[in-house]
């Protein structure tokens, strides 16, 4: 089980204090909250992609390989990677660079994203999304497969005799979430690839999110993946910790009551009732989130949303220390015992190149001296005289 930090990038006003971080200050920030995640003892630190204010994550990749630079065992990963904006090759291309630079300790998550706006900005048609998440990552799971890729497609231009550079990491593909919040369809596009499934698991009430999890086990096992709790699921959710309920009412209250998301609507306490938010002690945190395993059986990510709001960073880095020290030794734990037999481990790059190589030497791609197990065609890293078709 994997325990970490999702972000959203936000630039978002104190309500206390009145200030607001520069872009500058909130990049910063995040840096530190990622190297924060890893030494508090979590798995993953994630961050999401948007091109909009008031976020400021524009561009993951160099974020999340600036941590990985600071970094030793944390795994990074995205919160989403837009699938329908970005061309498939940038993303092939970009990711596996992380992945080298990383030493293996990343994934992705991809997703279409919920800012209409965005798409027209990018040369493309929102209303064409859900087209455009599957054919792209069509292209993307072709790109990291195969050394040479012909393709052609309805929304880019046709590829012939293309190779993405570099070449995944050991040949191993990263490891790839599709994530969503309220449709089916890219539960459906998990499961056909037999990808991870990531559920927002904010905002909204988790008997939703039990319907798309529960479609997605069911169509991972009918495309032959393994049975339904062998799928792999992520869960994201919300939390404000402090040693008691009352003080952690009192101080993340003013937060809630003006956060451009879900502010000026329900009380703190209602949202609290209808949605996985839990604010409260170390000890109500572990219980509310065991109960996620009772929706939806065992899965194998658990991301917290705590560095939005407003908050100030001196604020969520104790947020990071109460929940490395008080919350995630006893949630894993519990879990580990409560686990089923015969559920998939979290994935992991040195894990996946096991399942590959055995006790094999994993694959090293070196440009003019190796064909590779998935080529098609006439590689162009051979000379003329050695390429054969």
């Amino acid at each position: 089980m994997q325990f970490g930090l999702m972000s959203v990038s936000d630039v978002t006003r104190d309500p206390t204090t009145t200030a607001t971080p520069s872009e500058a200050e909130r990049i910063k920030s995040m840096v530190r909250i990622g190297v924060a995640a890893e030494e508090a003892g979590l798995d993953v630190f994630a961050v999401g992609e948007h091109h909009n204010p008031p976020f400021v994550s524009s561009s993951p990749t160099t974020l999340l390989a600036h941590i990985a630079a600071m970094t030793e065992r944390i795994i990074l990963s995205t919160s989403t990677t837009l699938i329908t904006t970005n061309d498939p090759v940038r993303i092939a291309e970009e990711y596996a660079m992380l992945q080298h630079l990383a030493d293996g300790r990343m994934d992705l998550m991809l997703g279409r994203g919920n800012t209409g706006p965005v798409y027209p900005w990018f040369g493309q048609n929102g209303a064409q999304s859900l087209q455009l998440a599957l054919e792209n990552y069509n292209l993307l799971h072709e790109l990291w497969r195969k050394d040479v890729v012909d393709w052609e497609g309805s929304f880019r231009t046709p590829l012939q005799g293309f190779t993405s550079t570099p070449r995944p990491l050991d040949g191993v593909a990263p490891f790839v979430w599709h994530g969503s919040i309220r449709t089916p369809e890219i539960a459906e596009q998990a499961a056909f690839y037999g990808n991870g499934y990531f559920a927002n698991h904010i905002f909204w009430p988790t008997h939703h999110f039990k319907r798309l999890i529960d479609f997605y086990r069911q169509r991972f096992e009918h495309y032959g993946h393994g049975t339904r709790k062998q799928a792999i699921v992520g869960l994201g959710g919300q939390t404000f910790i402090a040693k008691t309920s009352q003080e952690a009412h009192a101080q993340f209250r003013p937060y809630f009551n003006e956060a451009p998301v879900y502010g000026h609507g329900p009380t703190l306490e209602e949202f609290e009732n209808s949605t996985p938010l839990t604010v409260g002690s170390p000890q109500e945190v572990i219980d509310k989130t065991l109960t996620f395993r009772e929706h939806f059986g065992d899965y194998q990510r658990q991301l917290f949303l705590i560095d939005h709001a407003g908050l100030p960073e001196k604020t969520v880095l104790e947020q990071i220390e109460l929940l490395g020290n008080e919350v995630v030794p006893t949630l894993r734990k519990e879990l580990d015992a409560r686990r089923e037999d015969g559920v998939a481990d979290a994935p992991t790059h040195a894990g996946r190149v096991a399942a590959q190589y055995g006790d094999a030497a994993p694959r090293e791609f070196r440009p003019g001296a190796n064909r590779g197990d998935n080529l098609v065609g006439p590689s162009p890293y051979l000379e003329p005289e050695t390429a054969a078709v």
